[in-house]
């Protein structure tokens, strides 16, 4: 309890120094426009748009990183990209975003893989059962998020070996969320609707509940009624095996490469 206590008191400290950051940038900005007459312009059109939804959409975010990396002979948690573990890319990614509070689901390897969250300011779920499937994650995640944080709007729900997710990921599913107002908004690459997703409160029960290897496949699969999809092809490439990790680091090296030898 002494433990948890610590965790939350640590989070609550960088949450208002993010806030406050958050709120100086936004002051600054409006400021800004409000020299501008065609800003105060957009600014009204934008509020007659979103007439009658929540004036802010708030959402927290679940990170996905329980499973036993088997295909990659070692956790890929830890698997370094560009200086950092590839988990605490992901971590990073969500916590540029408005997303809060941030959770990340361990499962295999936990005690591992924990170390390198330890200055992050993020709640740690520990899935004991997520040898199952990823759904026992989706449970372990969204329930600690909203036992910590309630009143949420919406949850997004990430997986840690996407290289290629980033705040600008995060920005373009709840851009489309406020578009639509859809209770799921998912990201779309390879001819299917996939992880990320953001998913609104009244998919909170399911989530807790869900069960299987499949995850949250049935609500992504739904009517276009209630999903929105977000074209993010970038996403298409997860990293399973060592074969696929020297393939991102080759592309990722390839423009500095060409440059050296321009």
């Amino acid at each position: 309890m002494r433990r948890w206590g610590w965790i939350w008191a640590r989070m609550r400290r960088s949450r208002w120094r993010w806030r406050c950051w958050r709120r100086c940038r936004l002051f600054s900005r409006a400021a800004t426009r409000g020299r501008c007459a065609s800003g105060r312009a957009r600014s009204m059109a934008d509020a007659a748009d979103i007439a009658g939804r929540p004036e802010r959409y708030r959402f927290g975010a679940v990170i996905l990183a329980a499973g036993a990396s088997t295909r990659m002979g070692e956790p890929k948690q830890l698997l370094e990209l560009d200086g950092r573990p590839l988990l605490v890319r992901a971590v990073e990614a969500a916590m540029a975003s408005p997303a809060w509070p941030v959770v990340v689901v361990l499962g295999a390897q936990a005690e591992r893989i924990r170390p390198v969250l330890a200055k992050l300011p993020v709640l740690v779920a520990e899935n004991p059962e997520w040898s199952e499937g990823m759904a026992a994650s989706i449970r372990a995640g969204v329930r600690t998020l909203t036992q910590f944080s309630r009143g949420l709007d919406g949850a997004l729900v990430a997986l840690c070996d996407q290289p290629a997710f980033g705040p600008e990921t995060i920005a373009a599913l709840a851009a489309a969320q406020r578009a639509t107002g859809r209770s799921i908004v998912a990201a779309r690459y390879a001819g299917r609707r996939g992880a990320p997703a953001l998913f609104g409160r009244t998919h909170f029960a399911t989530l807790t509940n869900l069960t299987g290897e499949a995850g949250a496949r049935a609500l992504l699969n739904g009517p276009e009624a209630e999903v929105a999809a977000v074209d993010l092809p970038e996403l298409s490439l997860d990293l399973d095996t060592p074969a696929e990790v020297a393939a991102w680091r080759a592309r990722a090296e390839a423009p500095a490469r060409l440059k050296a030898e321009g």
